[in-house]
């Protein structure tokens, strides 16, 4: 979740955040049932594991470790611009500081540190790399959703990316 007001607006944060909880559901009963099989519009796939994190300095070596890939410098120029992580109080959602580079994220909600998973740093980073001249740009429009996807593909898994998508589609999340 990004906390930048002075964009656009955000038409389509609600069916991103349905379809980013279908697809984290679907990744927890694999994880859950230890079934990776599955099927998304008569394909056939095995999930790959999804990373989960013990703490805020495992989520900034991650981070880290991502804006340092040579394809996502070579893709977005802010992936040179470091993100700071820092635990964040209270049990809401995570979210990035788009004026401090920052991404916040709490620790627990109860017995479990939902947040502390690949998916959801993943969407965070998505915010970060956004283009300085893309002021204009909502926080989870087609222009985001399109770097999500891309992310998620190429440091997950093409399955991964393909799940993501196709659920975007069924939720009627516009890709740009």
């Amino acid at each position: 979740m990004s906390d930048d007001g002075a964009r656009a607006r955000d038409t389509q944060r609600a069916k991103v955040y349905d379809a980013e909880q279908l697809v984290r559901g679907v990744f927890d009963r694999a994880d859950e049932f230890g079934h990776r099989g599955i099927d998304v519009y008569g394909s056939q796939l095995t999930l790959p594991v999804e990373r989960r994190f013990a703490s805020v300095e495992s989520v900034q070596s991650y981070v880290d470790k991502v804006l340092e890939l040579n394809w996502v410098r070579a893709q977005w120029a802010r992936a040179a611009q470091p993100i700071r992580v820092r635990a964040r109080a209270g049990s809401a959602a995570a979210h990035y500081e788009p004026a401090t580079a920052v991404l916040a994220v709490p620790l627990h909600t109860g017995a479990t540190a939902w947040a502390l998973r690949e998916l959801v740093v993943l969407h965070e980073i998505a915010h970060h790399l956004a283009p300085a001249s893309a002021s204009d740009e909502a926080p989870h429009g087609p222009e985001f959703c399109t770097r999500y996807v891309e992310l998620v593909d190429g440091v997950i898994a093409p399955e991964a990316a393909l799940l993501i998508r196709a659920t975007f589609g069924g939720c009627g999340v516009r890709l740009g």
